[in-house]
């Protein structure tokens, strides 16, 4: 089946354009917003287990000036730090347990959050044209989908359970410092955060774009690598292994540049981070170790605020790297979400109804299409296949028969005329039910990497064990299948490469089979068969194509002398129509490609036999004449 190249841009394009971090967010708030009571019973217990964390230092400092207190009671020296003891043990347990509690009510939110945006990017993708998987690159497109939805994780993980308790904990912290101490000491913590918020910012930004080219050179080596192994043959075919791992290394020679060039300003962050930190903790202990000195502060007072420090030193610590996560998380997001903006090339119509088919009467009513606004590929064809019939298209290779398919699938919109079954436009009905309605052969077939019933069973999931046998059978391939060591169980390998092309395309004649469709494309259905195996395949595809209406794609053409009606397209126009009999008398482009495979030459090469010696003189007047046919078909 030819592909034909477009000129709209890349599926890759539409992924550069830069959003706005909060635009990201605002994209995902609503995935989270759906269990918004879980959301708020979250929020509480994070704000509980901060409440208790700040308690522990306030506990400390009353054990430790309980401590240098001499008692008039010898038992107050015991009753006292006890009691301080265990409220210090109830609050180290209270953060704990608020910590596991807000982190267990939001797990399903966020995993939910990921399984939808998943879904929709999955089912969205699926909806997409066939231009755009015609042009995506799948390595690359996968990565953007794995980093983003595990992005989605990283975000709620990094701001819920970091950022968020980490800026409550300031807040408490320093609105004890104000009301308890000098001025100085809310001055100095104020002062060193926000000097290490705004270096922290200034030299993530700096070092983002570092990340993105990271991104996309990772992107692009993946996209090689999984290219080079799905063609595996073509590679060994040409002795390319070598080629193929210079090609791919060169993707990891980027990609280890810019890593070296993200972890050196890494480095510059973390330096500076640790400078802005150790300075402030230093001016902390200074002023404290005055207050001590001149009776201002008690001891219990200094282990307060640098029990403070401590538990605002170690979040901070970490702030540059949850920072430039986030930005990575929003970076991979906003890769993801472009895809789900990705448009939708073929959509049904908001007033679309379910196709209902009486008989399956086809009509290409006048059709013109293009893949390309300056490259026409049909013009005005027009033709019907009456329900229950078979029609052939014939034609040189790129004259538009693989094309007619596509369009009857609605994998594109005409750009002109009509495609109608039983009069219904199928731009005015549902694309699933047309889709259901239709059964394909194709010329080149994929399976899935899995086992053979599975792939037979794809025509109609959920069908019986019976019904995939009897699909089987009815394709010829049921004895081959038992002959295999698994059975129907037998794996059939990436692509289906464990199988020969005929072995794959009578699989895909089973599923077809069994899908049972109102219309029946066969695209070079036994292209890949021997003659023998063509031969009988093709006569029962003739049996399973006398009720139902029969569009055929063929080469070989002796495999539609007993259609109803044979088409001729010639550069996108139907040049010739009519019976095979009918075509061979009028002597013209059928009767010459005839000609010529009934010599055995190329269908592109080869001088044209005479006609003389395909086509007999009639007999006597009015007679019927008589058409020379291969042994087979006399």
């Amino acid at each position: 089946m030819r592909r034909y190249p477009n000129s709209s841009s890349s599926p890759q394009a539409p992924i550069q354009r830069q959003r706005g971090d909060w635009e990201v967010v605002r994209t995902l708030l609503p995935y989270l917003w759906t269990y918004k009571w879980r959301v708020l019973l979250a929020l509480a217990f994070l704000v509980g287990a901060k409440l208790a964390n700040v308690g522990v230092p306030l506990v400390l400092k009353r054990l430790v000036d309980a401590m240098t207190i001499t008692p008039t009671h010898p038992q107050a020296l015991l009753v006292l730090p006890l009691g301080l003891l265990v409220a210090y043990g109830a609050l180290r347990l209270a953060t704990a347990l608020f910590t596991e509690l807000r982190e267990l009510m939001f797990a399903r939110v966020t995993q939910r959050a990921v399984r939808t945006i998943a879904l929709q990017v999955f089912r969205h993708l699926h909806a997409l044209s066939l231009r755009f998987h015609l042009n995506r690159q799948t390595g690359g497109m996968t990565r953007d989908i794995e980093r983003g939805t595990r992005g989605v994780s990283s975000l709620v993980s990094y701001t819920l359970f970091s950022i968020l308790p980490t800026l409550i904990e300031i807040a408490l912290v320093l609105a004890y410092l104000i009301t308890h101490y000098d001025v100085w000491f809310s001055v100095i913590t104020a002062g060193a955060l926000v000097c290490y918020i705004l270096f922290t910012i200034t030299v993530t930004e700096w070092r983002t774009h570092f990340r993105r080219t990271m991104n996309e050179l990772d992107s692009h080596a993946n996209t090689r690598a999984i290219d080079s192994l799905l063609n595996y043959e073509t590679v060994k075919y040409f002795g390319n292994e070598e080629f193929e791992a210079r090609r791919y290394d060169e993707g990891l020679q980027r990609y280890e540049r810019a890593a070296v060039k993200s972890q050196s300003s890494l480095s510059l962050l973390n330096t500076g981070q640790s400078a802005i930190i150790a300075i402030a903790v230093t001016l902390i202990l200074w002023r404290a170790t005055v207050g001590v000195i001149d009776g201002s502060m008690t001891l219990g007072d200094m282990v307060l605020v640098n029990a403070f420090m401590i538990q605002l030193y170690i979040p901070l610590n970490f702030l540059g790297v949850l920072y430039r996560e986030i930005k990575q998380s929003l970076a991979d997001m906003e890769r993801l979400f472009s895809l789900l903006e990705e448009h939708r090339e073929v959509a049904d119509s908001a007033d679309a109804k379910p196709l209902k088919t009486q008989g399956a009467n086809l009509h290409f009513d006048h059709v013109d299409f293009s893949y390309e606004r300056n490259r026409q590929i049909l013009f005005d064809v027009d033709f019907t296949v009456q329900a229950g019939t078979t029609t052939a298209v014939v034609g040189h290779s790129g004259s538009g028969k693989s094309t007619l398919s596509r369009l009857l699938y609605r994998f594109y919109d005409v750009d002109a005329g009509a495609i109608r079954i039983d009069g219904q436009d199928l731009r005015t009905v549902t694309q699933a039910s047309l889709r259901q309605a239709i059964g394909i052969v194709p010329q080149d077939t994929v399976l899935f990497n899995d086992t053979i019933e599975y792939n037979i069973a794809y025509g109609k999931p959920g069908a019986t064990r019976e019904q995939i046998v009897a699909a089987a059978k009815a394709a010829y391939i049921h004895d081959f299948i038992e002959s295999l060591p698994d059975g129907y169980a037998s794996m059939v390998g990436e692509r289906g490469l464990k199988l020969s092309g005929g072995e794959k395309q009578r699989v895909a004649i089973a599923r077809t089979l069994l899908k049972d469709p109102a219309i029946l494309i066969f695209d070079e259905a036994t292209s890949a068969l021997d003659s023998r195996a063509e031969q009988a395949i093709q006569q029962q595809l003739e049996e399973i194509a006398r009720e139902r209406t029969t569009l055929v794609i063929a080469h070989r053409l002796s495999t539609i002398v007993n259609a109803q009606q044979i088409l001729v397209l010639d550069h996108g126009r139907i040049v010739e129509r009519g019976t095979h009999a009918g075509l061979l008398m009028a002597g013209g482009l059928y009767a010459q490609m005839w000609l010529r495979q009934q010599a055995g030459a190329d269908e592109e090469g080869g001088s044209p036999a005479p006609l003389l010696e395909a086509v007999a003189a009639p007999a006597e007047p009015g007679a019927e004449p008589s058409v020379m046919l291969p042994a087979q078909q006399r």
